[in-house]
Formats: structure tokens, sequence, C-alpha cells
């Protein structure tokens, strides 16, 4: 084994400010995504800050990031346009005791920009817009169980999604047993679904693309039996709105939801969610109605003006700037340059790109081709060596040219550490350490 194969990146003072996370916060981090688990054993940076697509550690490491703040920062880091307009709100005041105009224009600018939506509530994160869509779906038509897409990773923090998965800890049977899964693609199994559980199915929820397009006429066919079977269609547009379509994977597939949960990209890493859809559920949680209250969207920091003036520069940026276009564009010239260096090596059947270019991810597979952990830590800790900070390839639009270039430079390197531990039959001399591990599991 070479030198070179095991260079060390040493990070003594990440290290340290690690123990300290892990002192004072469970978990070590605020998203269980962003854990040292996640990353090689004494190789999980702590960021001491990020300029465009760049950031760097506690230890003066620069790297070039991908999947920047869990695909929240898709303009870059300290974007000009953003902080500015983040700025100006600062010195008015950023919450008071009643609406600001702020709310109201930028609900205008949203709802401008996604255009099948007839109203919109905004929040703080991903899982209070996504837990209000199931709440208003439940309430509007008085079902009780939940039909959620098995092969979409992640919808909220809240019970009914939680405890699908293996940490489950203290959420009670009983609230397991009302949410149900259907696959993605299978419209025949989402109809069996439906049947078994006559008229007590309040919604279906799922990501309306991940890393595979829909099958032609999947989502039309969704929303057919949504309707004949008198449930809501719900998307979480989360990670697909903004980067598949300004308008959402909605504007661009051209199938409307009654309700659609956004984030991450709108406030290009400030804190702001919004839930948009028709206007007759909509209304439900508001006042001008006859029927019973729904308890829909109440946040105190959910209208901060600060981070809606971050939304409509981001809103603004987008549609004058062809942003989402740009993110393909980068995303393509990434992914033939990560495919070109792993088959130049040896490794085109291992380290595999996949995805929609605008939010690409990739798989590491071992010699008979399985998911493994073990070639992701190999992986990574060449990365990081590199200077790559990918826990994904989600571009953002600062990347340059040159930090592509720099990266498949990186992959190339990556990928011959990884063809020497395929012929070995064993990647662990190249792992120092523990693998890294998935987020959801059941022991810590």
């Amino acid at each position: 084994m070479d030198t070179e194969d095991t260079a060390e990146l040493l990070l003594p003072r990440s290290r340290a400010a690690n123990e300290r996370l892990h002192a004072l916060i469970p978990g070590g981090a605020h998203t269980y995504a962003k854990g040292d688990d996640q990353y090689p054993e004494n190789l999980a940076p702590v960021i001491s800050h990020g300029r465009g697509a760049h950031v760097w550690d506690v230890d003066g490491n620069r790297y070039v990031e991908y999947g920047s703040g869990l695909r929240s920062v898709s303009l870059g880091h300290a974007h000009p346009r953003v902080v500015e307009a983040v700025r100006r709100q600062l010195d008015r005041g950023s919450n008071f005791v009643r609406p600001s105009v702020v709310e109201v224009e930028a609900a205008e600018r949203f709802l401008a920009t996604v255009p099948t939506a007839e109203m919109v509530k905004f929040a703080k994160n991903g899982s209070d817009a996504t837990t209000a869509a199931v709440r208003l779906a439940r309430a509007a038509t008085g079902r009780r169980r939940v039909a959620l897409c098995a092969d979409h990773p992640f919808f909220s923090t809240d019970d009914w999604f939680i405890g699908t998965t293996p940490m489950s800890a203290g959420i009670p049977d009983a609230t397991n047993e009302l949410t149900v899964a259907f696959p993605y693609g299978d419209l025949a199994a989402t109809e069996e679904l439906l049947a078994r559980h006559p008229d007590d199915i309040a919604c279906l929820i799922l990501e309306p693309a991940t890393h595979t397009e829909p099958p032609p006429g999947y989502l039309e066919g969704l929303r057919e039996l949504a309707d004949r079977h008198g449930c809501v269609l719900v998307f979480d547009e989360m990670i697909t709105g903004f980067r598949w379509s300004e308008a959402g994977a909605q504007g661009l597939y051209g199938v409307v939801p009654d309700l659609s949960t956004f984030g991450k990209a709108l406030g290009n890493g400030f804190a702001v969610s919004a839930l948009a859809g028709r206007r007759d559920l909509m209304e439900q949680g508001g006042l001008r109605h006859s029927g019973d209250r729904v308890f829909l969207l109440s946040t105190t920091h959910g209208a901060e003006t600060h981070s809606l003036a971050a939304a409509m520069a981001v809103l603004d940026t987008y549609a004058e700037e062809g942003v989402t276009a740009r993110l393909h564009s980068l995303g393509e010239r990434l992914a033939a340059g990560v495919r070109d260096a792993a088959a130049g090596m040896g490794v085109g059947d291992h380290v595999v790109v996949r995805g929609r270019a605008s939010n690409l991810v990739f798989a590491t597979l071992d010699e008979h081709g399985r998911p493994s952990q073990e070639y992701r830590t190999l992986f990574l800790r060449r990365l990081l060596a590199g200077g790559v900070l990918a826990p994904s390839f989600v571009v953002s639009s600062a990347v340059s040219d040159a930090d592509i270039d720099h990266t498949v430079d990186v992959v190339a390197q990556a990928c011959a550490v990884y063809r020497k531990a395929l012929d070995a039959g064993d990647p662990s001399p190249w792992m120092a350490g523990r693998p890294v591990k998935p987020v959801f599991r059941r022991q810590a």
C-alpha cells in the first residue's frame, strides 16, 4: 500500500470542537445528517465560514462544498443579493405583534413564482409545513390514515413519519398504525392500498421526483387516484422546489397537487419554508369559512422579516438569472467528469452518479455491486484529503468550472485507491477507522 494511499488529513481543532459539540448537543449537531458519524472517523470538519461554493474549517482548510446546507444554499454562501436584502430588514425590526407588510409581499412573490398554488403560509422548517399539510388533509377529509411514499427518505421530524423509521423510539404503536406506505412509480400498488383502506386515507404524500424521473403518466395517475378515492394529493417539494424548475416539479411536469411544501432553496440558508395549495383547502386554516377551525400553522418566528426578505431575493435571483438552468448545466458537467474519471480508473460500475443534474447523488458499490458504507468511507476520506466536502454532488450556482475540474481530479485520485481496494477485496486498510453510518438506524 503506497504512502499516498493513506495520506492523512489532520483536523485537531475540528476534533476538539466535535468533542465540545457532543458534550453539549445530543448527537453533536442540530441535524442528524450533519453528524460526525456521517463522515470518516476523525475527519468531520467543523466549519468556520463559507463564501460562494467554498467553506473553511476551523483548522484553516478550504473545501469545494457540495450539498451546501443540506441542499438549502443553492446560490452559494453569503450571496450578496440575499445578504443585502436581509441587512435592509434587520434595521427595520424582525418580528411584530401584527403582520408586517413584508408578509404579503413575500406571499405575492411566491405565488407569482409557483402559480399552481393559490394560497401560501410560511414557517421555519420543512417538518412544520409537511405536518400542517397532513393535519389539513385529515381535517378536510375526516379520515385518519396518511399514505406516504416508502421510497423517499424523509418527510418530517413529527411522529406520523418518524414512527415509520428505525428511530421510532418514543412513538406509540397506535400512532404508527395510522401511517401506511406505497411504492414510488407503482400505480397498481397504490390503488390496492387505497382499496384496502376505503374512505380512511386522508392523503398521499410524496416527493414528485428524486434520483429517478417519474415514469410516464405516473404523477397524472396519482392525481386521478386521489380524485377518485377522495384523498388529498401532497407534493413534498423541499428538494425539487426551484431545483427542478422555478415553479418546482409541479411546474415542470404539469401535474397540480392539492397541497405542496417548499423550503431548503427558498431561503438560501435562511430559515423559511412554505405550505401552499388550493384556496378551498388552505382557507380551512383561516378565518373566512363557517366550518370547524383547523390549527394549520401558527409560529412565532414563521414570518420573521429578514427570512422572508431572503426568500424574495432568492425568487428574484432565480427568475432573473436563470439559476435552475445553471444548476442543471453545472451538474451535467460534473456528472460527466466524475463518470469519466471513475471509468478511467476501472471503477465505473462501483462509483455511480445518479439523479437529476441539479440534484446529483453518488453510490459507492462493493465488488458485488452492493451499496457499501465501507467503500463510501474510503471515497469520502480521499475527497476530504483533496479539499472536496461532498456528502453528495449537489451543486450550487456558485460552483465554477475550475471547482468542477478540481473535483474531477480529486475523484480520479480517489477512484485509483478505490480500484486498489477492490482488487484487494477489502477496503478496511484505506478506511483508517470505523465506517460511516446511515442516519436512520436503531442503535447509536
